[in-house]
């Protein structure tokens, strides 16, 4: 796949399948890290056989004694995060020297590239958001560009100077930082899966890839229920209009992507896709106050925010208001919002369905009535400028998906 590109390639890379998840539970319980660097030394030999007798052989030894250093300092301080966060970082460093050793056997000319070494900044401190695009761009090494660099996603350097980590599957965004600095013609996502599918398939409904996405709608439908790709893969490169190939990994390489995803077509009539987000709660809360209420719900959503609390849906209307979260932070959300207003009611709802790629409810409802869903099984909740959700509390929530997936094929058959 990478000697077929005719252009410059520059990959970015994320830490294999469960890796991660190993060296967060070594940091958390040091007592389970006994075997840890000799295991991972063993897995990652069985994707690159030969690489501790490769070229790359002393920067393998180095990174997996990095592990063994980490887990030391760990033991004696539990609470820095430097070395949390040097020990996670290993995942993306083991990564990214098995695919520059392959690449290498194939006689192309790559090399392993830690983000931080090159410049690559991030907007925080410990954790961030976002990679720093200004920053990043005031400082990027350009040598380090030669043949075919592989670099590390999902970390990069604090603004203390210390390394930081983006949320988990934040290799999408650093991908998408590095497209925008470097001006990219395009992004390549390889995933294990064909394109970005109109249902996620936990649900186990059958459903083809979309062909188009705008940046907003991908992003509405990787929060609600598409992780496949990171919500915040789009942001820096949204205003840019480089384009997004999702392609599988696994599959041959077709002239077109299964999904492409680019800048935003108005098309309120287009159904694309449906997100299904379980156990969710809607808030309703009086705030006494019509003229002050934007300030009183405006405090809400800060507070809320402070707590890493996601609202799904905000509606108000004169003197009330209508937030929706997950029960999960139902708890903290009720005393933020009482804090401000006076609660009246709370529903539980088995999940929350967002009709993705139109904002006219008629569009949706007159798919629905001719299909097996009731108008009992869903409530309208919102229209957003791309969505149209709905709260159901049903107890078969894989049936639901599987009634309400005849909508898309329906709409795509016209």
């Amino acid at each position: 796949m990478i000697a077929q590109q005719q252009d410059k390639t520059i990959i970015v890379v994320s830490a294999l399948w469960g890796v991660t998840d190993r060296l967060l539970r070594a940091a958390n319980e040091p007592r389970y890290a006994t075997r840890l660097v000799s295991d991972l030394r063993k897995q990652h030999l069985r994707f690159s056989p030969l690489l501790d007798k490769s070229i790359l052989a002393e920067k393998f030894t180095k990174v997996l004694s990095g592990i063994d250093k980490s887990l030391h300092n760990l033991s004696k301080n539990p609470e820095s995060y430097v070395d949390v966060n040097t020990l996670l970082a290993a995942g993306e460093r083991l990564s990214a020297l098995v695919v520059a050793n392959e690449l290498r056997k194939r006689e192309m000319d790559a090399h392993p590239v830690g983000s931080e070494d090159i410049g690559i900044c991030l907007d925080g401190t410990d954790t961030a958001v976002s990679v720093d695009i200004e920053s990043s761009t005031k400082k990027l090494d350009y040598t380090a560009f030669f043949g075919i660099p592989v670099i590390t996603g999902w970390f990069g350097e604090g603004k203390d100077g210390n390394l930081a980590l983006l949320s988990r599957g934040g290799s999408d965004h650093s991908a998408a930082a590095i497209a925008r600095i470097l001006d990219a013609k395009k992004l390549i996502l390889w995933k294990d899966v064909d394109g970005v599918l109109s249902i996620n398939p936990r649900w186990g409904v059958e459903t083809v890839p979309i062909p188009y996405l705008g940046y907003d709608e991908a992003r509405e439908l990787s929060r609600i229920d598409a992780p496949v790709i990171h919500h915040t893969t789009f942001m820096p490169i949204k205003d840019f209009g480089i384009p997004i190939e999702v392609r599988n990994l696994n599959s041959t390489i077709e002239a077109y992507a299964p999904t492409v995803i680019g800048p935003n077509i108005i098309d309120s009539n287009q159904l694309k896709g449906v997100g299904c987000l379980r156990s969710v709660a809607k808030i309703t809360a009086e705030t006494g106050d019509i003229e002050n209420q934007s300030l009183i719900l405006g405090q809400i959503l800060i507070q809320l925010d402070k707590e890493n609390i996601t609202c799904w849906s905000v509606e108000s209307s004169p003197s009330t208001i209508d937030i929706v979260v997950s029960q999960q932070q139902l708890t903290v959300a009720e005393n933020i919002v009482q804090s401000e207003s006076i609660i009246t009611n709370i529903e539980l709802y088995s999940c929350l369905i967002s009709f993705i790629g139109t904002n006219d409810r008629r569009v949706v409802e007159e798919q629905l009535k001719n299909m097996k869903v009731k108008n009992s099984d869903l409530v309208f909740l919102n229209s957003t400028n791309l969505s149209v959700q709905y709260v159901a509390d049903t107890v078969d929530i894989k049936q639901l998906m599987e009634n309400i997936s005849a909508v898309l094929v329906e709409k795509r058959s016209v």
